[in-house]
């Protein structure tokens, strides 16, 4: 359990100094809530204003399946990061290892907020696992299990 000192909301210039991701593939807008070695809630805001409702598409704007699926990974790795205490430098690098049981419930249009909930169902040997939900307005949009595992870039070329 987080000690009463550490810090349970993230705001996104503090999710910068944990994701190296920046526009437009920072996923991730806030973090409401975090347990260490347990769970994580984080949102993102998705606005019509995204590149990628440009071409995904004109006629019906709906976010990409791939890119909540990339929210969820995000979120996760922030947990990661939150549990070993520590934050990642130019030398930290993590990558998918697995996604199982993906499905996508309902769509995701410009003004929806993504509900981000992951939890940590295993550790071991480098590889994290967790289950994923996004939910918009209590509707579950997308759900997953992850794996990810994190490397130096100077390992990054090697397999996992």
């Amino acid at each position: 359990m987080n000690s009463p000192d550490i810090k349970k909301v993230l705001d996104i210039n503090e999710i910068k100094q944990y994701l190296p991701h920046r526009y437009p593939l920072l996923l991730v807008d806030r973090v409401l809530d975090w347990e260490s070695g347990k769970t994580i809630t984080a949102i993102k805001n998705v606005t019509v204003n995204e590149e990628f409702f440009n071409g995904h598409f004109p006629h019906k704007p709906v976010m990409p399946g791939v890119l909540m699926i990339e929210a969820l990974a995000q979120t996760a790795a922030l947990l990661s990061f939150l549990t070993e205490g520590r934050k990642p430098d130019e030398n930290t690098v993590v990558y998918f290892v697995g996604i199982d049981n993906a499905r996508f419930k309902r769509p995701v249009e410009p003004g929806d907020q993504l509900k981000m909930q992951v939890e940590i169902t295993r550790r071991a040997r480098g590889i994290w696992k967790y289950t994923a939900v996004a939910s918009v307005d209590g509707q579950v949009a997308v759900e997953a299990d992850l794996m990810c595992t994190m490397r130096s870039a100077a390992d990054a070329s090697q397999s996992a």
